[in-house]
């Protein structure tokens, strides 16, 4: 039984009718490639993706509860590595089992699962079958001393293929002193994944000192996490996978040293393309990836008192704002199984749920 929007305003609470009821007022949706039932013959068909590309495509948006719907719910669990396994699995250690985390996947309704050689691979010949595999194939580790933040490549496209992956990702960090080797080695790598016939997600990160301000954090504002979605979709990411914005004006506060001015912007993007409303800035982030023929999935974020209510917060605003989906993880598998079933269930349902439209 499909979720009533009755049920997702109470889960909201008092942000329920701010997001539900918000009418965009920057962009319009009529601009937008919209997710739907068709998407891969509407939106990838006329594009150069080959015919396997396509077949990969289409196995992610046909697994799991969103089946058929052209939206995206995927469980993503490379935290072992990006934030270490004793801070990731510490609070459930049922998740240093690399098949605890492929069965809350497939309990959980999910799309796909994404994760790192050594997870999927341990088990592939079991599950690669059953769910989508996202082979994540490169990673920041933080053993090296002092920490050093960096992605570097964990294995390689062919190893991926033969798992029976049907797609990749990768992480960019854009803006750090390494994103130049990064970005080219990420586009070698998502064209020779096409070549195979895999999809590619991209995990479109800022990342520098200079982004924080007088106390001021930039690195979610959208005008910068919306040219990292542009990036992204320029080396032919089919799905970008961005933080949802918080705040704006990024390459206004941001400065060059001697106090030049950072990058390149136009008032308008904060005069009519955008508001101060979250809709609004996320439909900015859906813009870059142009138009929305990227679809972008907003990640869900760390764990904290009130996951259920932030995830479907999250959901609302990503849908209403024209994006694909969620790429949720934390929130789910720090948990008791039960609990993070309900946490993904909860957000599979607001995309499920016709009455939550988009703005």
């Amino acid at each position: 039984m499909t979720t009533t929007i009755e049920a997702i305003a109470e889960k909201l609470g008092g942000q329920a009718e701010d997001l539900l009821g918000y009418k965009a007022t920057a962009i319009p949706k009529e601009r937008l490639h919209l997710p739907g039932p068709d998407f891969v013959d509407r939106v990838f068909g006329p594009s150069d993706r080959s015919p396997r590309v396509l077949r990969s495509l289409q196995s992610l948006y046909g697994t799991g509860r969103l089946s058929g719907t052209g939206f995206l719910s995927i469980l993503p669990v490379d935290q072992g590595i990006e934030h270490s396994a004793g801070a990731s699995f510490a609070p459930n250690p049922d998740y240093f089992d690399p098949e605890a985390i492929v069965e809350l996947a497939l309990e959980g309704g999910c799309n796909a699962v994404a994760s790192t050689f050594g997870v999927l691979g341990s088990v592939a010949r079991k599950y690669a079958h059953r769910i989508p595999f996202v082979v994540k194939i490169n990673h920041n580790e933080l053993l090296s001393y002092p920490n050093d933040y960096d992605q570097i490549l964990f294995g390689t496209l062919d190893r991926a293929f033969d798992m029976g992956a049907v797609a990749v990702g990768a992480t960019i960090y854009f803006g750090s002193p390494e994103s130049n080797r990064q970005l080219t080695e990420i586009a070698r790598a998502f064209a020779y994944a096409h070549e195979l016939g895999m999809a590619t997600i991209l995990w479109c990160y800022t990342r520098n000192g200079a982004f924080k301000v007088d106390g001021q954090d930039y690195h979610g504002s959208a005008d910068l996490t919306g040219q990292a979605n542009h990036l992204g979709v320029t080396i032919q990411a089919d799905i970008i996978k961005q933080k949802m914005a918080s705040g704006n004006g990024g390459y206004r506060a941001v400065k060059e040293p001697g106090g030049k001015a950072f990058g390149r912007t136009h008032e308008k993007v904060y005069d009519e393309l955008t508001t101060d409303h979250p809709i609004d800035l996320v439909r900015y982030q859906v813009a870059n990836c142009y138009m929305g023929r990227a679809g972008l999935i907003n990640s869900g974020g760390a764990s904290g008192d009130n996951d259920l209510q932030a995830a479907v917060q999250t959901a609302v605003i990503n849908k209403r704002a024209g994006g694909m989906g969620l790429i949720l993880g934390r929130k789910a598998f720090q948990r008791p199984r039960a609990e993070g079933v309900e946490i993904l269930h909860a957000v599979q349902d607001v995309y499920l749920c016709e009455d939550v439209t988009v703005a």
